[in-house]
């Protein structure tokens, strides 16, 4: 059973927009796969304590009787239909190994086969609808309407379908961007994590581009539009998941890769068991005894088992230490890496802007305490990221802030605020140090020489905290600069582990895809132990890297959190999300979701799986010679049913029992240990 993300109807992003206002996520029961498999599952469920407790047939059979028809009509009916298209299905072959199963009187057998794969089926259904719905909702972070300013000066409230190129519109303050453009007047900060993953807002002005759904902070903007809605950012995001989920072959389990040859294999062997002693005068309860019973042996039921147990026993287990495996598929896909590329922000990062220097200049006789005690007072009126970090630092210090009176707050330049009678003024060092010359050219000569020395020495300091990452932040007390405020995006503190342990894993050390500026990116991965950098990328790069990859022979795994990450993890081998951060596109996309966001599950994670793996051969080598036993016991001799079905239930336990040992706490620990080398 396979599927791929069904892409929304052809049509403008209008119509998607406009059914926003309905249920976006689908409801579980509203999709038929899991009606039919809740159903089959209820069924046997019943008849199943019914039959043990001894309860006469004609109450638990008819039981039985449905859970086949409301569980295996749709794989039945399916495996009919590519059999018209001259391919054997082996889901057809599970029916028809049920129903061999209940003529001969194991009905119950017959019965949990129907069931297992009847609830597959659901799982995949809905994982696919589900993903399908972010895509979807993916459209609503660019806004319905616009206001578009006419040649005459007017405002107007238009669809975003209806901007043309060339059109300018009005971005006010807390108003998202309505279309791809560029910056014709104003100035503000644009939170584009959505686009480029950068954690702070990104200050605009004229000339500058933005794109549609991204934030606008305190500023007005007019922006020319320079792209129509349906090539938009956005837009071209959803287009790349959705090719993405559609041409990603999906990965098939061992059995699934022979599956038919096995098939064919299987329903010749059948039916020559049953003919060729028929045609030697056999008679005929015999030779339909015997084929039965092979049907029975050679069934695939333990090969099935060997697969799924290990797969499903690591998924349990994984979940119960922090990381959503959504697919026994996608638990094999893991222990298959060879390659790794990590997001910046949010994956390697913590994802929020913390004050990790705090410089106070010694002439103004302020020492670090002082500074940000200021700089927090003025800043605390102020909505803006930085100014939320700095508040945090003071407050973790545990300072106590005085009232800041007469706050102001001018987009891309800074905030300013009396404090204690003393006027403060925090935000970047190149607008603050540009206003402090024009003031200081109206003054004595002398003073302008000693503010000059001051704006060097700012200057410098704002220059090395740039140089090592940092978002340098100056701090202004009475039009005389005080310290400068470095700020930055933390690495967590398990990423250089778990670089190095991915590094041991695959053999090759992961790669940096990050929106964020080549100078902030260096830095961090040097931190984190990782050499090869690729910055400044929006979503279609990011997916270009890993195409690059696996087109040289790699198997991806990309690690990531933002909606500008779901692509790449739509189009990689395999997607892994951060769970308390992770976009809801990206949650959905991904292929696993770490849900405590402790990047050390990663390749614990890897490790586990391929240890599934490693069962997942031993099961079937232990199914293989089972089944090899029984059908040449039943082929060269005569096999008695009740021993075939014991032998065949037999390996059937086994492999199930052999595969549940993912299951325990040491699995995980093993694994663990595995993934830090």
């Amino acid at each position: 059973m396979t599927a791929t993300l069904t892409p929304p109807a052809a049509g403008s992003a209008a119509s998607v927009r406009a059914g926003a206002v309905l249920r976006r996520r689908t409801r579980l029961l509203a999709l038929p796969e899991v009606r039919w498999a809740a159903a089959a599952t209820a069924l046997f469920l019943l008849a199943l304590p019914l039959q043990l407790a001894g309860a006469p047939a004609w109450i638990w059979g008819p039981l039985y009787a449905l859970s086949y028809a409301t569980g295996g009509w749709e794989p039945g009916w399916e495996g009919l239909k590519a059999l018209k298209d001259r391919t054997l299905d082996v889901d057809l072959l599970m029916v028809v190994a049920a129903l061999g199963a209940a003529s001969i009187g194991q009905v119950m057998d017959g019965a949990l086969l129907i069931v297992i794969f009847a609830t597959s089926g659901a799982l995949e259904a809905l994982a696919t609808a589900r993903t399908a719905d972010s895509v979807r909702g993916l459209l609503d972070l660019a806004p319905a309407t616009a206001t578009r300013i006419a040649a005459d000066g007017t405002e107007q409230t238009v669809p975003v379908d209806e901007l043309t190129v060339g059109d300018t519109v009005l971005v006010r303050p807390g108003e998202s961007v309505g279309a791809d453009g560029r910056v014709l007047d104003g100035a503000s900060e644009v939170d584009q994590a959505s686009i480029t993953g950068e954690p702070l807002p990104a200050a605009k002005e004229p000339g500058d581009e933005v794109f549609a759904g991204t934030l606008n902070g305190t500023g007005a903007l007019r922006v020319r539009v320079e792209r129509d809605a349906s090539d938009s950012v956005i837009a071209r995001i959803v287009r790349m998941v959705e090719e993405a989920s559609e041409t990603k072959a999906p990965t098939q389990l061992f059995i699934e890769k022979v599956e038919q040859r096995y098939s064919l294999g299987m329903v010749a062997a059948t039916l020559a068991v049953f003919g060729v002693p028929l045609a030697f005068g056999e008679a005929l309860s015999e030779a339909l005894l015997r084929a039965m019973t092979f049907m029975i042996v050679a069934s695939p039921c333990a090969v099935v088992l060997a697969t799924m147990p290990p797969l499903l026993s690591a998924i349990a287990n994984a979940g119960r230490h922090g990381v959503l495996v959504k697919s026994a598929v996608a638990m094999e896909r893991l222990g298959q890496i060879d390659a790794v590329a990590l997001d910046k922000t949010g994956t390697l990062t913590e994802g929020a802007p913390r004050v990790v220097d705090v410089r106070p200049l010694r002439e103004r006789g302020l020492d670090e305490a002082e500074l940000l005690t200021l700089a927090a007072a003025a800043e605390h009126p102020s909505e803006h990221p930085l100014a939320r970090a700095v508040v945090d630092a003071a407050r973790e210090r545990g300072l106590d802030l005085p009232a800041a009176e007469g706050f102001t707050s001018a987009p891309g330049i800074g905030v300013r605020a009396v404090v204690g009678g003393r006027t403060v003024e925090v935000g970047a060092p190149a607008r603050l140090l540009a206003e402090a010359e024009i003031e200081a050219e109206a003054e004595a000569e002398a003073e302008a020489e000693r503010a000059a020395d001051a704006d060097g020495v700012v200057a410098a300091l704002a220059r090395e905290l740039e140089e090592s990452g940092r978002t340098a932040v100056l701090v202004v007390v009475d039009g005389t600069p005080a310290g400068v405020l470095g700020i930055a995006d933390r690495l967590r503190p398990d990423a250089a582990a778990t670089v190095a342990a991915l590094t041991v894993l695959t053999g090759t050390a992961p790669t940096l895809l990050t929106g964020d500026n080549p100078r902030a990116a260096a830095h961090l991965a040097a931190e984190a132990g990782i050499e090869d950098v690729r910055a400044g990328l929006l979503p279609q790069d990011k997916v270009g890297a890993v195409r690059e990859s696996e087109g040289a022979g790699h198997r991806v795994m990309v690690v990531g959190d933002g909606v500008n990450d779901a692509p790449a993890l739509a189009a990689a081998h395999i997607g892994v999300a951060m769970g308390r951060a992770g976009s809801d596109l990206a949650l959905e996309t991904a292929d696993a979701v770490i849900v405590r966001d402790e990047l050390a599950a990663v390749p614990a994670t890897v490790a586990l799986s391929r240890r599934a793996r490693e069962l997942v051969m031993q099961n079937l080598v232990i199914a293989g010679v089972f089944i090899a036993g029984l059908v040449v016991w039943d082929l060269a001799g005569t096999l008695p049913l009740p021993l075939g079905v014991a032998g065949h239930e037999g390996s059937t336990v086994l492999v199930g029992l052999n595969g549940l040992r993912l299951l325990r706490d040491s699995a995980w620990k093993r694994a663990a240990a595995e993934g830090t080398g």
